[in-house]
C-alpha cells in the first residue's frame, strides 16, 4: 500500500507586510519570481522518486502571497506535480488541491487559470469586514475587493472556498465581530477559519503595541468573541471541527486534518517544512541560498539520501535543515497534543493501533490532571477538550509538550 503524503508549496512573495505576520514573505523581491520558480520545479523533481511512490492525497499552496505570482507560473507547478505522480493517482481531480489568494492579487484570468489546471479549493484572507480594522492591521484591501474576488470565484465555478477571520484585533468590538461574522455566513462559504491575533516578536504589530500606539482586547472579552463565533457558526450549520476551523459536512481541509493526524507532507520552497519517516525537516530561510541552490545539490540532498545521511549520522546538509528526529515517545506525545486541537479529540482505538499502546495507561499522570481541571473528558474511545478546554486549551497542550 502506497504512502499517503501531503504536498506544501511555498509562495514568499507579497505586496505589503501585514503588521502582524511573521512568516518568511518578502514584499521587495517579486523581481525574482522566475528564478524563483525555476528553483521550486528543480527542487520537485530531485524528490520524483519519493513522489512516484506516494499516494499524493494534497497539495497546499501558501504565502506570503500566493496569488501575486503569474498563474503561469503557479500553473506550472501543478501540472509538474500532477506529472510526475500521475500514474499513481487515477483519480488527480479529486486531489484537495488549495491556493491561498489576498482580495487586490488576483484576477479573473489568474482564477480561470487556476482552475483550469485543477486547483479546487480557494483560502482567502479576509480577516474582517471593517475597512477601519484591515487598516490597523496592514492589509492591502478593503471589504469590497474581498467581496469582488469572491463573487468572481463563485462564478469561475469555485465549490469549495475558505474564508480567514480575526478576533481580537486591536480596536475591534463585538459589533465588529457580528457585523462580519454575520456577512460572511451570508456568503456561505464552505469553510471558516478563526484566528485569534497572536502578536509575534519583532512584527509591526509588536512594535505598535509597545509603543502604546494599538491597545489589545483583554482576554475576557478575545474569549467571548470567540464563542459567540463558535455558536454562530454552529448555528448556521458549520460543524466545529478543529479548535479554529468550521466547516459544512464534508468540507473539512483535508491538508489540516492530516496533519493534526500526524500524516506525512513534503514541503517545497524556501522556509518549507516536512515532516517524513519521523523527520521533521525544513529548507533555508535565506533567499539568496535558496535561488544559489544548484540542481545537483538538490539531488544530492534528497530525502531518501536525508535518511541514509541521518542513519549515518551523518546530519550536515546543504539544503536541508534537520528540525526534529522523533523517537516513539516523542511521535505519541505530539499525536496526542495534536489529536486534542480536535473537536472530536484522540481515538483510543487509533492510538492502540498506530503505537501497540493504551494511551489512557501512557498518559494516565496528565490525563488524570487534565480531568481533574475539567479540561478534558473520557468516554468509551475519545479523550476530547471540555468546553472549559476550549477556552483553555494552551494549559491541556502542554501537558504532551
Amino acid at each position: 500500500m502506497k504512502k499517503e503524503i501531503g504536498i506544501y508549496i511555498h509562495i514568499p512573495f507579497c505586496l505589503k507586510k501585514c503588521y502582524y505576520c511573521d512568516f518568511i514573505s518578502f514584499p521587495n523581491k517579486k523581481e525574482y519570481e522566475e528564478e524563483y520558480f525555476k528553483k521550486l520545479k528543480q527542487e520537485i523533481e530531485s524528490q520524483k522518486e519519493v513522489l512516484e511512490k506516494s499516494n499524493v492525497t494534497t497539495i497546499y499552496i501558501g504565502g506570503g502571497t500566493p496569488s501575486i505570482a503569474k498563474s503561469k507560473n503557479i500553473a506550472e507547478i501543478i501540472k509538474l506535480i500532477k506529472e510526475i505522480i500521475s500514474n499513481n493517482s487515477k483519480e488527480l481531480e479529486k486531489i484537495e488541491t488549495t491556493i491561498e489568494i489576498n482580495p487586490g492579487t488576483v484576477t479573473k484570468e489568474k482564477l480561470k487559470e487556476y482552475y483550469n489546471i485543477g486547483i479546487n479549493r480557494i483560502s482567502i484572507g479576509l480577516q474582517c469586514t471593517q475597512d477601519r480594522l484591515l487598516k490597523t492591521i496592514g492589509r492591502i484591501h478593503n471589504y469590497n475587493e474581498f467581496l469582488d474576488a469572491y463573487l468572481l470565484a463563485r462564478k469561475i465555478g469555485f465549490k469549495n472556498i475558505n474564508i480567514d477571520l480575526m478576533i481580537g484585533l486591536p480596536g475591534q468590538d463585538i459589533e465588529d465581530i457580528k457585523d462580519s461574522i454575520e456577512k460572511i455566513i451570508s456568503l456561505e462559504p464552505e469553510h471558516i477559519s478563526v484566528y485569534s491575533l497572536i502578536v509575534e516578536e519583532n512584527t509591526k504589530m509588536a512594535k505598535l503595541i509597545e509603543d502604546g500606539i494599538l491597545k489589545l482586547p483583554d482576554e475576557e472579552q478575545e474569549r467571548m468573541e470567540y464563542n459567540y463565533v463558535k455558536n454562530k457558526l454552529e448555528l448556521a450549520g458549520y460543524e466545529h471541527y478543529e479548535i479554529s476551523n468550521f466547516a459544512k459536512k464534508g468540507y473539512y481541509s483535508k491538508h489540516n486534518f492530516n496533519c493534526w493526524k500526524q500524516k506525512e507532507y513534503i514541503g517545497f520552497g524556501i522556509a518549507a517544512h516536512s515532516y517524513y519517516e519521523n523527520i521533521r525537516f525544513s529548507n533555508t530561510e535565506n533567499f539568496s541560498q535558496y535561488l544559489n541552490t544548484s540542481s545537483e545539490d538538490f539531488e544530492n540532498n534528497n530525502i531518501p539520501n536525508l535518511i541514509k545521511n541521518i542513519k549515518e549520522k551523518n546530519i550536515a546538509n546543504k539544503t536541508k535543515i534537520i528540525e526534529e528526529i522523533q523517537g516513539e515517545e516523542d511521535k505519541e506525545k505530539e499525536y496526542m497534543l495534536l489529536g486534542l486541537r480536535t473537536l472530536k479529540g484522540i481515538s483510543i482505538t487509533e492510538f492502540k493501533q498506530k503505537f501497540g499502546k493504551n494511551p489512557i495507561y501512557l498518559f494516565r499522570k496528565e490525563l488524570e490532571e487534565l480531568v481533574n481541571e475539567e479540561l478534558i473528558e473520557i468516554d468509551l474511545d475519545y479523550i476530547r477538550l471540555t468546553r472549559k478546554g476550549l477556552d483553555l486549551a494552551n494549559i491541556a497542550w502542554e501537558k504532551f509538550i
